[in-house]
């Protein structure tokens, strides 16, 4: 078992991220994706899990989660994951850990910063060059922070808490600012890219 130096606590925000071993794949193709999404879908309810913004990548994954009773996020992402990497294993007849190391979990305290965060994680795709137009990515909680798909993976109530509507989402993902820009109290909060 891992030792943590987080304390998962009820009602708070935690970003968990994680890559593959070697910085290799996790996902090879797109129902690996949406069996992923799935098992997310299945544990939110049991372990008491709220997703607020998550984007899938092909060799690393970004989770903003809010913790809604006594049941540590840990138990969810673990259900997740070895349920996955099980999967992931069988199908394509391999053996051992899928990922480099435990999972990462940042506790997110600050409001500014966990706005900025959802945009950062649903901005992965376009910024990494896999696709020109984030409506092309169907493997993050985008397209249901704009009303163009339904699940159960996303707080509707928080978007709407911070966000009039879809377009007053759009614009705030479009007019990125560099993590660089971020004030100081933030800058504790920005992952470097060796990280992933």
């Amino acid at each position: 078992m891992v030792k943590r130096n987080i304390e998962f606590i009820k009602g708070e925000y935690y970003h968990i991220y994680n890559r593959g071993c070697n910085k290799e794949d996790i996902f090879y193709k797109p129902t690996n994706y949406s069996y992923l999404m799935g098992l997310m879908e299945k544990c939110l309810e049991p372990f008491q899990v709220s997703t607020i913004a998550f984007c899938l990548m092909p060799n690393h994954y970004h989770f903003l989660l809010r913790q809604n009773s006594d049941i540590s996020i840990s138990n969810f992402i673990q259900s997740v994951f070895n349920s996955y990497t099980k999967a992931f294993n069988k199908m394509f007849g391999r053996t051992g850990t899928l990922f480099e190391g435990p999972y990462k979990a940042i506790h997110i305290d600050n409001h500014n910063y966990l706005i900025h965060l959802c945009r950062y994680l649903h901005r992965n795709p376009i910024d990494s060059g896999l696709v020109d137009d984030l409506l092309n990515w169907k493997y993050s909680n985008y397209l249901e922070w704009i009303g163009q798909r339904n699940s159960l993976l996303v707080d509707l109530e928080f978007v709407k808490n911070n966000f009039r509507n879809p377009e007053e989402y759009i614009k705030f993902v479009s007019d990125y600012i560099s993590p660089n820009t971020f004030d100081s109290d933030l800058k504790k909060y920005i992952i470097k890219s060796d990280s992933l």
